[in-house]
């Protein structure tokens, strides 16, 4: 590793990747438009660093770098280290984690290369909270998913937020986009995998009485409006979790983490 670059204006356009973390529409431009995303925080960089994605560079307060100079020996990026209120400016919030680093976002994956290779997967259709998709990711990642298959209209999994809920799961497991839909649960169909729905609907089977039989495509719907009418009918078997009447559902990730263990888990 080269020595780290010692940065004290916030408006060094060396760290023009990480310019107004907090603002999500200009993320949203600057990131899809360069082709990069943030990871945030000492332990998501440990997994970014351990992940097959390009680092471009790190931004780290002299606390941070000096507990993570050993996971950085031999990363041939720049490292810059600022003082905490220069990365409150660039960043625009109070970044207390002290760390970020930027990589370069991976070219689109093909969803039918993923399912060649996978036994379980999980497809999300209108998840659009971040933190709710970082979650899913985490819990996926633990408990059985091969890969995560998102329709038109979910949010970003590699927004900095999901990638730090996830704790950076979503830089193991691998995901891709599938369009169009719900047309394309047709091919997933196809692919030889088995459509469950997850639906809080009282005439599913309870989740723990399902036995796949083979490669299974969880199906997981949006907290507001659940599974659209065209996702349910594409599946060939809805499955609920049983809960005390008076609670009509769950929250996604929590639901989507059940349902992955009494699935997906050996």
């Amino acid at each position: 590793m080269a020595d780290p670059v010692i940065v004290d204006d916030p408006g060094d356009p060396r760290l023009a990747d990480y310019v107004g973390l907090s603002d999500a529409a200009l993320r949203r431009r600057v990131e899809l438009g360069q082709g990069v995303f943030i990871a945030e925080g000492e332990l998501v960089i440990r997994q970014l660093l351990a992940s097959p994605y390009a680092v471009r560079s790190v931004l780290l307060t002299p606390t941070r770098h000096r507990h993570l100079a050993s996971a950085l020996a031999g990363l041939d990026v720049p490292v810059f280290v600022a003082p905490p209120p220069v990365l409150r400016a660039v960043a625009g919030f109070n970044l207390h984690r002290g760390a970020v680093a930027a990589a370069a976002r991976p070219a689109p994956r093909d969803p039918m290369t993923l399912l060649a290779r996978s036994r379980t997967v999980a497809v999300l259709e209108g998840l659009n909270d971040h933190e709710n998709v970082g979650a899913l990711f985490r819990s996926a990642a633990a408990l059985g998913v091969d890969a995560v298959l998102l329709a038109p209209g979910c949010a970003d999994p590699l927004y900095r937020r999901s990638v730090r809920v996830s704790m950076g799961a979503v830089l193991r497991l691998p995901f891709a986009d599938v369009s169009p839909w719900p047309a394309a649960l047709a091919d997933i169909a196809g692919a030889g995998f088995e459509l469950v729905a997850l639906t809080p609907h009282p005439d599913a089977e309870p989740v723990g009485a399902f036995a796949p039989a083979g490669a299974v495509a969880l199906l997981v719907g949006s907290e507001a409006q659940g599974l659209s009418e065209g996702a349910l009918a594409a599946a060939g078997r809805h499955v609920r979790i049983p809960m005390r009447s008076g609670v009509d559902s769950l929250n996604v990730a929590a639901a989507a983490a059940i349902a992955f263990h009494h699935v997906f888990t050996p």
